[in-house]
């Protein structure tokens, strides 16, 4: 395919990402890249009137994620850049797969390369791993999350490509929702105590998540009724059966804990609701993307 080149235009459709995060994020990264002087290299080189002309391409098969901030970095080097696009985030892609054909400034295209291909290569494996994940869950109800553990910085992009990949995102930060863990319940003075607190100082659009190691947990939060979501936290499968049987649909359940992609398809068919694996985006391998300068 072909498309118009904004980043907005290769945007995946059903994720959650704006453009001045997009535009923030790549002003960093060539700021990092490019330090006082610039691309000394390139600058030394290569004529300033020579043109180049790039094809950034996929060197393994998965999904695409990150094609938006690829494209920033070639045009915030040079605004009148040429860019062509393939392919679009959310897309799955062969491996050797043309992604993007970039003409214009040979100063510009190298010196925008390894920022737009850290990206492209950091949120696609991000969304291919997602997608390994949510292949596991055919023909159930389970629902595959990201969580927190996301590198500084880069939270609102990760959980983007986790949205490319057709998992779903978990809360953004400590002021999305309500996450009452171990600790809280253990300060606090309990369960009932803690679920009580936090029902009185809550808004009324804002979801209160309890985290529960123990079947008599789970019996304990049910009884008061004051939560929303259930986090059922190292679960074994028997366990997180006999928990759906329990709460007979009275809250959401979400798992995690050693959730790992061999583990999804037993733990869909125990009738939870979600799953929320930090692995999606603190253990995703980086996706091979390179970029070839045809002559």
């Amino acid at each position: 395919m072909t498309a118009t080149t904004s980043p907005a235009s290769l945007l995946y459709p059903d994720g959650f990402l704006a453009l001045p995060t997009i535009a923030d994020a790549v002003r960093h990264a060539l700021a990092e890249d490019l330090g006082r002087a610039g691309d000394i290299t390139s600058i030394a080189t290569i004529p300033e009137a020579t043109p180049a002309r790039a094809v950034m391409v996929a060197r393994q098969p998965g999904v695409i994620a990150g094609l938006p901030l690829a494209i920033e970095a070639f045009r915030q080097l040079a605004p009148e850049i040429r860019i062509e696009a393939h392919a679009r985030d959310g897309e799955t892609v062969a491996k050797g797969k043309s992604l993007l054909t970039i003409t214009g400034p040979a100063r510009a295209v190298l010196a925008a390369e390894r920022v737009a291909l850290n990206f492209a290569g950091r949120l696609s494996g991000i969304a291919t791993l997602t997608a390994s994940y949510v292949k596991q869950t055919a023909g159930t109800k389970l629902r595959i999350c990201c969580t927190r553990k996301t590198t500084p910085g880069l939270r609102a992009l990760e959980k983007y490509a986790v949205r490319c990949g057709g998992g779903f995102n978990h809360r953004f930060g400590l002021d999305d929702a309500i996450l009452i863990k171990d600790n809280h319940i253990a300060v606090a003075g309990g369960v009932a105590a803690v679920l009580k607190r936090a029902r009185t100082v809550a808004g009324h659009l804002v979801k209160v998540e309890i985290e529960v190691d123990t079947l008599d947990q789970l019996r304990e939060v049910l009884d008061t009724g004051l939560a929303d979501v259930v986090l059922l936290d190292n679960m074994d499968i028997p366990t997180l059966r006999e928990a759906v049987k329990i709460a007979s649909g009275r809250v959401v359940l979400e798992v995690s804990g050693g959730v790992t992609v061999d583990r999804i398809a037993e733990i869909a068919k125990t009738g939870v609701d979600y799953v929320s694996s930090g692995a999606l985006t603190h253990s995703a391998p980086n996706f091979d993307v390179a970029l070839d300068i045809e002559v």
